[in-house]
């Protein structure tokens, strides 16, 4: 078979209230229905990729309270392995506050409860269980402790995984960070975010005015602080579609084969031994053939070459959209299924965007994630 997703993050009940239009500050809104879901950054993307027939693997936290068992199950039913989903004494199961206007926008409150308290040594061990994680995708996402998206970043790399970050919200990651990534999906606001992290520290500035492209390739080039992602940045641009900017040589091809199956030991990840990353520091572009080669790259033939990248838009679908609460989990989700199913990284970006645009045709960010059957079907007729 080909790899698993492993996802490390949140789950909440989502808590959403749908109004014709949002509250200004200090504002109280009448009207409107109430519903509840389930979801949380890491749930939704392990539900969306689950649902494409992907085997896919949680870790993660709940509380000790009365959403735990309702959180599990959730998670479960969608067959989304939860064996490793810690249950943290003293913890709320984290909680998600939503308002919905009529036109699908939304604003999102989260209280992080257990989500806030795993710890980093856990994931470790969890990862560590898992040993060779060669041909898996594993997709991380920042609503639990940044000291945990860097473990579960760094030992995911050393066991040989495709190392994605989600960096919603990105309040708080910086290069060390990013730059432990294969591949970064920020959306625009979340770009604007960490550039603007790192030119108050550093001075490195970006004019807002350029384009998506030039300020996706800060991400990737080196700077003051350390190295770049990894492979690629992947920006959302909501109904703009996404850019993609991929770093010349990156590997992320179609592979389309097997996981091998290993016997060897995991790296040193037991105890209390931080992973070590084996990557040196500085990474420079691949040369040769298969550099010069769009195919070998993963990237579509009509890419555009930008020095040592290449730069590619996906224009969303048009759909009628009843709630985007959910559209960027989906593409993560979607993104992480089919890099591990083996597609190259362009098949991978496709269906993913198709993938969110089918999410926003629901209400609840996790009830809307398409099945491989419904997103197969939607493909098919583009």
């Amino acid at each position: 078979m080909s790899g698993r997703v492993l996802v490390v993050g949140s789950v909440n009940v989502d808590l959403v209230v749908q109004t014709d239009r949002l509250p200004l500050p200090g504002e109280t809104v009448l009207g409107g229905t109430f519903r509840r879901f389930h979801g949380g950054k890491g749930g939704n993307q392990a539900v969306a990729a689950a649902r494409l027939r992907r085997p896919t693997l949680f870790i993660g936290a709940v509380g000790d309270d009365t959403f735990e068992m309702e959180a599990r199950r959730a998670l479960s039913s969608e067959r989304v392995d939860t064996s490793m989903v810690a249950s943290l004494p003293g913890q709320p199961t984290g909680v998600a506050l939503i308002l919905v206007d009529a036109a699908g926008e939304n604003e999102i409150a989260v209280v992080p409860g257990a989500n806030g308290a795993i710890e980093s040594g856990y994931v470790r061990d969890c990862l560590a269980r898992l040993g060779r994680l060669t041909g898996d995708a594993l997709l991380v996402c920042n609503e639990v402790p940044l000291h945990v998206v860097r473990e579960a970043l760094v030992c995911g790399h050393a066991a040989g995984a495709t190392t994605i970050l989600n960096p919603a919200p990105a309040i708080g990651i910086d290069r060390s960070l990013f730059g432990l990534a294969d591949i970064v999906t920020p959306n625009r606001t979340e770009l604007a975010t960490l550039l603007q992290t790192e030119a108050r520290r550093t001075g490195r500035r970006v004019d807002a005015s350029t384009d998506t492209s030039a300020r996706a390739r800060v991400l990737l080039d080196a700077g003051p602080e350390g190295p770049g992602v990894r492979k690629a940045v992947i920006v959302t641009l909501g109904a703009g579609g996404v850019v993609v900017l991929e770093r010349i040589g990156a590997g992320l091809k179609r592979t389309l084969q097997a996981r091998p199956e290993s016997t060897e030991p995991a790296p040193a990840v037991s105890g209390t031994e931080p992973c070590e990353d084996p990557e040196p520091v500085v990474r420079a572009p691949a040369t040769g053939p298969a550099a010069d080669s769009p195919e070998e790259d993963g990237a579509p033939a009509d890419a555009a070459r930008l020095g040592d990248y290449r730069v590619w838009e996906v224009q969303a679908d048009k759909v009628a959209t009843v709630d985007s609460t959910g559209a960027g989990d989906a593409f993560c989700g979607a993104l992480a299924a089919a890099l591990a199913e083996g597609r190259s990284l362009s098949e991978a970006v496709r269906r993913a965007v198709a993938g969110a645009a089918l999410a926003t045709t629901h209400s609840g960010a996790r009830e809307g994630m398409p099945t491989a059957t419904e997103l197969d079907g939607f493909l098919a007729l583009r």
